[in-house]
């Protein structure tokens, strides 16, 4: 019976063995402290998450740092560890709640059949469980009439995720303009939530879905 050769790997010595050993151990160590958030990350993290959510509920203007700080358990006094100004958490707020909501509309589409991915949006975004999740929900509806009177920074961030949602939109509507339907849902959004009759507001979603059904939207 013939054998076949084999080629054995050079034969490293055990000190150097043991230190590839040891260096690859640390250096994963080290990856993963590195990447871990630390404490105070996690803290702002919650400000910011609690912020996105005030600001949806009680506007810009009515979001005190203080309410904020006490809504995640701290004290008011901890609030310039995290940040520079109220308008720099507000900023933070405003780019996190365009996060949010540009995520949700993404994760609509990718769970729908292509062809059906704007349509998805679209009755998502006028669901009534949409128009009485207030501080869970669109940015663009529950702050954009408070938007010009915002710091720079807080328009910017603002700003930045509106584009967002049209670019997505747009990805998913080629033979359709983007602006006017991002504009429609938000107007329909707005309106829904604004009056104080079930029946009306019920009405206001429903004649836009139909109307985007009319275009084939």
């Amino acid at each position: 019976m013939a054998y076949r050769s084999v080629r054995l790997a050079p034969c490293r010595p055990l000190a150097l063995r043991v230190r590839l050993i040891y260096d690859a151990h640390h250096m994963s160590t080290t990856k993963a402290k590195r990447t871990a958030p630390s404490r105070k990350e996690v803290t702002h993290e919650r400000i910011v998450g609690a912020a996105a959510r005030a600001t949806r509920r009680s506007g810009y203007d009515g979001t005190g740092v203080a309410d904020i700080m006490k809504e995640v358990g701290l004290t008011h006094g901890g609030f310039y560890a995290h940040f520079a100004s109220r308008e720099a958490l507000l900023a933070e707020a405003a780019d996190r709640a365009g996060a949010e909501s540009v995520a949700t509309l993404t994760r609509i589409a990718a769970a729908a059949p292509p062809q059906e991915a704007l349509r998805s949006m679209i009755r998502a975004y006028l669901a009534k469980d949409h128009v009485d999740g207030v501080e869970t929900g669109c940015p663009m509806a529950a702050l954009g009439s408070e938007m010009p009177r915002q710091a720079a920074k807080v328009r910017r961030a603002a700003t930045r995720r509106i584009k967002e949602v049209i670019d997505l939109v747009a990805q998913h509507s080629p033979d359709q303009d983007a602006l006017v339907t991002v504009a429609t849902m938000v107007g329909t959004l707005v309106l829904a939530r604004a009056v104080d009759d079930a029946k009306l507001s019920a009405a206001l979603r429903k004649a836009s879905l139909k109307h985007f059904d009319s275009t084939g939207t």
